[in-house]
């Protein structure tokens, strides 16, 4: 009987290890990955340039992680699991607190394929209810089979596209050990659910994709005034520091908000009197001084799309 009893535990001990070894294994990333401090509690980890390839793995996007006595707040959660998962390792170098929350800024891939990890930790995923169904959208549908092609093992047929498990009506305020967080919501504009984070004792704010630095933005079909609107509360917001989605941190936020502000405001202004007296694209395009923009990375990557995109948005809000 004791004999058998023994056997019994022993065979059950080794069924979680029997169930893993079954489990699909999550594909290794090689991209270097460091927290980068920000403030006293808040950090971030800085994506590479360019668009998603094998190259960078996806490691495209930044993402940021607030650490206080009670736990782990994240903002982003990269373009894969195995990004996210890297991500968890760095955090853990820093502090062994339970990650808690995570932050969407936005629902495309490069800021949210990774929730996953940070679910199975156990963290609550909080976005704005302007994002919600997203996942199960055609545009959302198209581009996961784009990601797992260009980013296969890293995004494969595991990944799972996840929803909030609470979406926000607008903009939210909580403490976590003590630290405050301001979430704002600033959409629509480089989506419909744009969400911003101010870390209130550190005076960081993580902007998502409303900011670009160093880089001309990817702007394509949003909505370019209401993204104006939303740098203008983002500059009355009166940050000390602003991890932007793409590129490196700024200590001179009004400057690059200012920035991309104007970028957005000479689209508008450049494309809005073609629109208006019936200039066809390509002639109004190749009529534009662009010389401003022209040296900046990922200028012949966006900004004819930007254009083009904005054109049309243009043209119907004339009425044409």
């Amino acid at each position: 009987m004791i004999a058998r009893l023994l056997f019994s535990l022993l065979c059950l001990g080794l069924l979680p290890a029997a169930h893993a070894a079954t489990q699909p294994a999550m594909a290794e990333v090689s991209v270097p990955m460091k927290a980068i401090k920000v403030g006293t509690h808040s950090y971030f980890v800085q994506g590479l340039p360019g668009a998603a390839s094998s190259a960078n793995q996806g490691f495209m996007s930044n993402a940021g992680f607030v650490v206080t006595s009670d736990g782990v707040v994240v903002f982003d959660a990269l373009a894969s699991p195995p990004l996210a998962q890297k991500l968890v390792q760095v955090i853990r170098k820093i502090t062994s607190q339970p990650i808690k929350r995570v932050i969407v800024s936005h629902y495309h891939a490069d800021h949210y394929y990774g929730l996953q990890v940070f679910k199975a930790l156990g963290a609550e995923i909080w976005a704005h209810r302007a994002g919600e169904g997203t996942t199960r959208s055609k545009d959302a549908a198209e581009r996961f089979a784009q990601r797992k092609e260009a980013l296969f093992p890293w995004v494969d047929e595991t990944t799972r596209l996840l929803e909030a498990d609470r979406y926000l009506a607008g903009d939210e305020d909580f403490e976590m050990g003590g630290v405050h967080f301001n979430l704002r919501y600033v959409g629509p504009a480089h989506s419909r659910e744009d969400m911003v984070m101010m870390v209130k004792e550190d005076n960081v704010l993580y902007s998502g994709d409303l900011v670009f630095l160093g880089r001309i933005p990817f702007v394509g079909d949003a909505d370019s005034r209401a993204w104006i609107a939303s740098l203008d509360k983002l500059i009355e917001m009166k940050p000390r520091v602003l991890v932007p989605g793409h590129g490196g941190l700024t200590k001179s936020p009004k400057t690059d908000l200012v920035f991309t502000r104007d970028y957005l405001q000479f689209l508008r202004s450049q494309l809005g009197k073609s629109a208006r007296n019936l200039i066809p694209f390509e002639k109004a395009y190749q009529s534009i001084d662009w010389s401003k923009y022209r040296k900046l990375p990922a200028f012949n990557e966006a900004n004819r799309a930007n254009a083009y995109n904005q054109y049309l948005r243009l043209e119907m809000e004339t009425g044409l």
